[in-house]
């Protein structure tokens, strides 16, 4: 096999192919900044707004009519970096593809943004400069650090009131432990923003009032005020690269001058390496630093072939791993990590090229389900409009047609490779609700819908409940759920009514008990004996249900181990207090007898669960409920009510601070106390407080809540 990794086909060589996101908090700009990328990329000829529902990537209805991203957006782009006089850049001249990833900002599409930086080489985080960082800031973060993402920041809205840019950087080493450093200072701010200071290039980069699209700016000598500040900003680099790369600390020790160049290499592997990140400043909206932004992202962030090799394991042995590389030589690998229901074209299913390539009529194997399906047709996205291509190669994102039984997560390979790729992990469902359609005629229709939703979103769940035989949904949050209710009457025409939002409720156990299980019936002929014994124990917070055999001597055959296991697991979906789920749960499973003619399966797994509801009975269950991390920001007149309110929602304050005039409160609040808080607040704020909350972890509800809450399920506190 040849060492270059290009397929000679290729229009974009991987080395000049960059695949980013744009993540952020709810309204810091991130659909504002997609949009400016592709006006000045060439995409788009006219630039759409957010607020007048025109933006590119806010293509849906309910995007439209809300102003917010609901589901992420794929586009595709080039972009060429502009030789200018007495500017260094690395690929000035040279077109690059970059692939784009828009994401939601708001915490109940927060599905959405784990699973495209699970896909993605690199990301665009964008900042308030007011605000700063932001609640679903530091959620974006941590998420980019569990998949390893190399970032670059860009603080957005340096032309608001208000608006700091040394403040977002503290705010940024001080919040998210990140290791910050300006290369774009905005010039200016409010309404003087001018431009930025380029600190490498050391030049001005002055933006032309008489343009309003922001194409035109003029790229000058620094005046003496910002040659300070480009000095003092140009030393931290070098004396951050000095510590972080081997390179530069071995010529800065033999006290040899360190070429623009090589600073930027460095400054490029200490990038991909996550051992910085890089800042820049402007403002989306009045159309400054957006090119620049564009040449840092070409600069700094990895092509495919530049980060390290994806781990797969294989489908067997999950301990074995191999290493899939980037080559459009090797065999083909790809990860399925969005699904989409399209009302021309049917299932869209996302997908990520990690090696080889797929050509339209290509078969490829799904190692989940065993099986081969062929690739019936090949399209590149961009938003909502849909091109078909013939081939994708190594890196590319794209979306397949035609295969049927596929899940969100789902790798697709050669047959003759045989792997599994790490598919993206997705939080649990915090709200319920109940949903029946209005007639009879709906009933079907509305089965349907609910599946090809839950398909798409794995983080919406679709659950009967025993007892009432009503249709439940489950989802991140009450807007989450409202977008379903109005997908489902605009694109699969269900009418349905809808009950109250309900709270996601878990159970667990908080001590070691023992529980014993038996299973003995006999009614003529064959019976059914099942004997099992069990410890139960609680386990690590968001451990969920393990599992370890402890069984001697054959006291339960070896063949009915998995039954005992499959009646353990069932017995976790319904608790005694008020049969919510169970979780965290530890179990030993100890000893247990059988009959040789009677013993069989089933007998063992019902054994399994009364064994379980035996120890649950003995093991002080209590219940949990979801509390989230709420910010809320108000001047200060209003900040004596809003701790009140928040007090009497039983939320605990974890701190104050000020900002830009304002008060800042941080609360832990109960899920269950929020609904309608965004009504309250504007009531006791006249209107000029604002709120964001994600979700932050379970904790047990007060004994005096408990017996509201079995009274509301219907059940009886067995506890």
């Amino acid at each position: 096999m040849s060492d270059n990794p290009n397929s000679p086909d290729r229009q974009f060589p991987l080395e000049r192919t960059r695949n980013i996101g744009i993540a952020a908090h709810i309204d810091a700009g991130k659909t504002t900044v997609t949009e400016r990328v592709l006006f000045y990329t060439g995409m788009v000829h006219r630039l759409g707004e957010v607020h007048d529902g025109a933006a590119t990537t806010d293509w849906m209805a309910q995007e439209k009519e809300r102003g917010i991203t609901i589901t992420s957006a794929a586009v595709t782009c080039s972009w060429k970096q502009l030789e200018e006089e007495g500017v260094y850049k690395a690929f000035a001249g040279q077109p690059m593809r970059v692939n784009i990833i828009d994401t939601p900002g708001h915490v109940d599409f927060t599905a959405e943004v784990e699973r495209s930086l699970r896909v993605l080489d690199g990301a665009i985080i964008v900042f308030c400069g007011v605000a700063g960082v932001q609640p679903q800031s530091e959620t974006v973060w941590r998420q980019a650090d569990k998949y390893r993402v190399p970032r670059i920041a860009f603080v957005n809205k340096m032309d608001r009131v208000g608006a700091d840019f040394d403040n977002v950087l503290t705010d940024m080493r001080e919040k998210l432990g990140a290791n910050a450093w300006p290369i774009l200072i905005p010039i200016g701010a409010e309404d003087l923003l001018k431009g930025q200071i380029d600190v490498l290039n050391k030049k001005a980069v002055i933006f032309s009032d008489d343009d309003k699209f922001g194409s035109t700016y003029e790229v000058c000598e620094l005046t003496d005020e910002q040659r300070a500040l480009a000095d003092a900003a140009y030393e931290d680099l070098v004396g951050q690269m000095v510590d972080l790369d081997e390179e530069i600390g071995l010529k800065f020790l033999e006290e040899q001058p360190i070429s623009l160049q090589e600073l930027k290499a460095a400054l490029r592997r200490a990038t991909i390496a996550n051992k910085i990140i890089l800042v820049a400043g402007g403002s989306a909206f009045k159309n400054k630093g957006v090119q620049y932004l564009l040449d840092a992202v070409v600069d700094y962030l990895p092509s495919p072939i530049e980060i390290p090799p994806t781990m797969a394991s294989d489908p067997d042995d999950t301990e074995k791993k191999v290493e899939i590389f980037t080559n459009d030589n090797s065999k083909f690998c790809a990860l399925a990590f969005k699904l989409w229901s399209d009302k021309f074209v049917g299932k869209l299913v996302f997908f990520r090229v990690y090696s080889g390539t797929v050509r339209k009529g290509d078969t490829i194997y799904n190692p989940r389900t065993r099986r081969k399906e062929r690739a019936g047709r090949l399209i590149q996205i961009q938003a909502s409009q849909h091109t078909d291509i013939d081939v994708c190669y190594a890196g590319d994102i794209a979306a397949l047609v035609g295969v049927k039984d596929v899940r969100t997560g789902d790798t697709f390979c050669d047959d003759g490779l045989d792997v599994l790729l790490e598919p993206p992990s997705f939080p649990e469902p915090v709200i319920s609700m109940s949903i029946e359609p209005k007639t009879k005629a709906d009933q079907e229709k509305m089965a349907k819908a609910l599946q090809r939703l839950s398909d798409e979103d794995p983080t919406f769940v679709v659950s009967t409940n025993e007892e009432t035989a009503q249709t439940i949904i489950s989802g991140m949050g009450e807007l989450h759920l409202e977008i379903i209710r109005d997908r489902l009457m605009r694109e699969f025409n269900v009418d349905a009514n809808s009950g109250e939002p309900q709270i996601a409720y878990r159970e667990t156990i908080t001590r070691n008990a023992p529980g014993e299980g038996k299973l003995v019936k006999q009614s003529g002929g064959r019976g059914q004996y099942g004997h099992v014994v069990i410890e139960v124990a609680p386990n690590e917070r968001g451990k969920g249900l393990s599992i370890e055999n402890k069984v001697v001597g054959g006291a339960i055959p070896k063949e009915y181990i998995n039954a005992v296991k499959s009646g353990l697991e069932e017995s976790m979906l319904n608790g005694i207090i008020a049969g919510y789920q169970v979780v965290d749960v530890h179990v030993d499973i100890l000893d247990g007898s059988y009959h040789e003619v009677d013993s069989n399966e089933n007998a063992f797994k019902m054994a399994a669960i009364f064994a379980m509801k035996d120890a649950f009975k003995k093991a002080k269950c209590i219940l949990m409920e979801p509390i989230m991390d709420v910010e809320c920001s108000t001047p200060e007149q209003f900040q004596g009510d809003i701790m009140g309110d928040l007090n009497r929602r039983r939320g605990k304050i974890a701190s104050i601070s000020a900002r830009n005039a304002l008060c800042i409160i941080h609360a832990e609040v109960p899920l269950a106390q929020m609904f309608g808080y965004s009504t309250a607040i504007r009531t006791l704020s006249s209107g000029r407080a604002s709120y964001s909350m994600e979700p932050s972890h379970f904790a047990e509800v007060p004994a005096n809540i408990v017996a509201e809450i079995v009274e509301q399920r219907g059940g009886s506190s067995a506890a």
